[in-house]
């Protein structure tokens, strides 16, 4: 019996393998984002104000809702979006293909909505205000810098959108430009509800009528009250105010309220405040700080005769721990001008102190450096061979009167009595921490400069010198793209 071999092929069967690719991308927090998106009709608000046109793959609405969720899950400088579009699911959750992302798509979106942005927030605002069900009848307002590098030349921005140049920054760094941001956030779980930008150079007690205006457009029928710092308290701020009925409560500028005044105050008769702050909650009740009220009224005239005087409640207030601190920083500059004064004091007379002028110059610098002009006292007199002494001391009576004006500070308001007692307007007004809080949220966001980019439209081919501004960062083409433009 002869054993077949197998037939030698002479062409391999060809086999369709199909290879099933595992593909790992990261979710985080998109579902959650984009839920609250399409409640919030972003897209659909966005597209209504800016149609992208029929050609588009996908609209300004869609792409704006897309830097949202970046700006949520990967608050970095403002590129390689189309990375982070590919590596998280944003095609799953958003039906968007991180190909369509691409810079200078972004740059369109960003161009597009750039002189609309004020109606755009404020529609989103009123919309979360329905939606959530969002309590308004308390608003916080405040506004701070953002100080930006690079040389942002005044001919080069476009003068329709807040301009980026020198102001008052808050972080002190007046050799860097800046651009300005106000903020409102409601009381009921500080949620930001307004944002408004102004030029880095704009004054920021005239950005306050603007503000209410905006926030009477959010609020729409409902009556609220504005809660801000003491960049408020202006006539021609408070005027506005009260013509426009909007209530109000804000600190009172310290060069409005003398030290007499506060001089005078008793704390016997301040009513204590039933209230702790948070952050006090677990000390015991004899170690809490412990505030105090009185009330009276403040009067403000106009720049002109024919102004009319404007009066409103004054809510005098006593901080048991200001008072504390206010007494430390004075223990801590009387203890180094003593310091500095007891060296001079052996020095007087000697080579670098020699003669009278030049110890009356030392002493004005350390007064001026310490901060004890008022309560320093001193004497230079000759000894019989003629070298100089210096003899000091502090004025008691100077420090006392100090002492007593420790923790005192005031508040304006519009709110009748009968709606707010003295102690429940100083509850309303603390509050204002939570803006503060969500400036350090909006900042950290920002960093970067990717948050600075509705102070100016984006433009494509940047100098590689301005590659640092808000608008910069764009460049014209992702590498490598070729094609049509989505």
């Amino acid at each position: 019996m002869t054993s077949r071999s197998p037939r030698p092929r002479s062409q391999r069967q060809r086999f369709e393998v199909a290879v099933t690719s595992v593909v790992e991308k990261r979710l985080g927090a998109l579902p959650v984002a984009a839920e609250f998106l399409r409640r919030l009709d972003v897209a659909g608000i966005v597209d209504e104000v800016c149609p992208g046109g029929a050609r588009a793959l996908v609209t300004h609405g869609q792409v704006i809702e897309a830097l949202v969720a970046n700006r949520l899950t990967s608050p970095a400088p403002l590129v390689r979006v189309e990375d982070w579009a590919r590596c998280w699911a944003v095609e799953e959750v958003f039906g968007i293909e991180s190909g369509l992302l691409n810079d200078d798509r972004l740059a369109r979106a960003l161009d597009a909505i750039a002189p609309h942005l004020e109606h755009i927030a404020g529609t989103v605002g009123a919309r979360a205000i329905g939606e959530f069900r969002i309590d308004v009848a308390r608003m916080h307002w405040d506004m701070t810098s953002m100080s930006v590098h690079g040389a942002f030349p005044a001919e080069g921005q476009d003068e329709d959108f807040p301009v980026i140049g020198h102001g008052h920054p808050k972080d002190r760094r007046f050799d860097l430009k800046q651009v300005q941001a106000g903020l409102a956030v409601s009381a009921d779980g500080g949620i930001p509800l307004h944002v408004r930008v102004v030029g880095g150079g704009a004054a920021e007690v005239s950005q306050v009528v603007g503000a209410m205006k905006d926030l009477r457009a959010v609020a729409g029928e409902r009556d609220f009250l504005m809660v801000a710092d003491s960049k408020l308290v202006s006539y021609s701020n408070i005027r506005a105010l009260l013509a426009a009925g909007v209530r109000f409560i804000a600190p009172t500028p310290a060069a409005q309220v003398k030290d007499e005044v506060y001089a005078a105050l008793g704390l016997a008769q301040a009513a204590v405040v039933d209230w702790t702050p948070d952050r006090e909650a677990g000390t015991p009740a004899e170690l809490r700080e412990t505030y105090r009220v009185l009330e009276d009224a403040h009067t403000l005239t106009g720049p002109r005769k024919s102004d009319p005087p404007l009066t409103v409640r004054r809510i005098l207030v006593h901080s048991t721990a200001n008072a504390a601190g206010r007494q430390a920083a004075r223990d801590k500059r009387l203890a180094k001008a003593t310091e500095d004064l007891n060296k001079l004091t052996a020095a007087a007379g000697g080579r670098h102190y020699g003669t009278r002028e030049k110890i009356v110059a030392r002493i004005g610098v350390i007064a001026a450096k310490r901060r004890v002009t008022s309560c320093l006292r001193w004497t230079v007199t000759d000894n019989d061979d003629g070298t100089p002494v210096l003899a000091w001391h502090f004025d008691t009576s100077v420090l006392k009167a100090e002492a007593a004006v420790d923790g005192w500070y005031a508040l304006l308001t519009s709110v009748p009595a009968d709606q707010a007692d003295a102690g429940q307007a100083l509850i309303h007004y603390k509050g204002q921490g939570t803006v503060e809080r969500r400036y350090h949220d909006f900042k950290g966001t920002a960093r970067g400069c990717a948050g600075l980019r509705p102070a100016q439209p984006a433009r494509r081919r940047p100098h590689p010198g301005h590659l640092p501004g808000p608008a910069g960062l764009l460049s014209d083409r992702t590498p490598g793209q070729t094609g049509a433009r989505p």
